[in-house]
């Protein structure tokens, strides 16, 4: 398969979802995008180990979507060829009453990945600023000064949140954290089908909750709340890209080739260097060990 147009993916600050798609196959089989994510995937995995060893840049990946959009099996199949050592995923649910003693955007902050460290972030801080704003009434159990009842809650409360969350992002990105923020994009029809999927498979019925009925209701509502998230915070230094998730094993191959080609754009990223001292002795290091046998 040809190289991907990531730009193509790239949103911009005037995003509309009605002119985005949601299906994408590249004309591929699932097995032929199975053996491209496989490819891709294992050059991944070796730059993580560069990126690991240069110690320098930490990566941030956001993952954002509506219920069934593919987002964990998304992780497990992208980096699959990761060292252990070198990723770390984080779900973020409800707040636990010790994250609600703090500002809304402690827990994530905590949870960033050290310098040469992959962080997944598997929903993510928009969360403050969609399922909050599609419900309202959560915004109550922060506490916050002024805030006393959903009536308080207006756009101007909104817009502080975003620019709060740029903020964030920026002062993130001038430290050395390369961020990358992914909507997953799927349809109405096709999280229906997914659903439907859940309720026939007994192996699957664990991941169905009559919530995610209670909220499908709500569809409209989230779109046009992440429309307005997306398109008033993807910035340069932290860019969203739109994937088309109705096909699962395609929305796999455009994340791992956004990741992979985008990070080798970073020409500074590469294995440190030996001192010329120790590089002077490696004859007589590799001596010693012999000798041991």
């Amino acid at each position: 398969m040809d190289k991907i147009d990531i730009e193509k993916y790239k949103v911009s600050e005037n995003f509309k979802l009605e002119h985005v798609p949601t299906l994408e196959d590249f004309g591929k089989t699932d097995k032929e995008l199975k053996k491209e994510l496989s490819g891709i995937r294992r050059e991944l995995g070796e730059f993580q180990d560069t990126i690991y060893a240069h110690d320098k840049y930490s990566i941030l990946v956001c993952l954002q979507g509506m219920d069934t959009a593919g987002k964990d099996s998304l992780i497990r199949e992208v980096f699959k060829d990761f060292n252990v050592s070198g990723v770390e995923v984080h779900s973020f649910k409800v707040p636990t009453d010790l994250e609600l003693s703090h500002n809304y955007l402690w827990r994530h902050y905590i949870a960033l990945p050290a310098k040469g460290k992959f962080g997944v972030f598997n929903r993510t801080h928009y969360e403050n600023v969609l399922v909050t704003r599609v419900h309202p009434e959560y915004i109550l159990n922060e506490h916050i000064p002024g805030i006393h009842d959903v009536d308080d809650i207006d756009q101007k409360f909104w817009d502080k949140r975003f620019e709060q969350i740029n903020d964030f992002e920026r002062h993130l990105a001038e430290n050395g954290t390369i961020i990358f923020k992914f909507f997953l994009n799927l349809s109405k029809e096709e999280q229906r089908q997914r659903l439907l999927r859940r309720l026939a498979v007994k192996d699957k019925h664990w991941k169905f909750s009559p919530g995610d009925l209670k909220e499908r209701k709500l569809w409209s509502v989230y779109q046009k709340c992440y429309e307005e998230a997306i398109s008033k915070t993807t910035k340069k230094h932290a860019p969203w890209f739109s994937i088309p998730a109705d096909n699962k094993k395609a929305a796999r191959v455009i994340v791992a080739s956004i990741l992979l080609q985008s990070l080798k754009k970073y020409k500074d990223i590469k294995e440190p260097r030996l001192s010329e001292k120790i590089l002077a002795n490696l004859d007589s290091y590799e001596e010693q060990l012999q000798q041991e046998g």
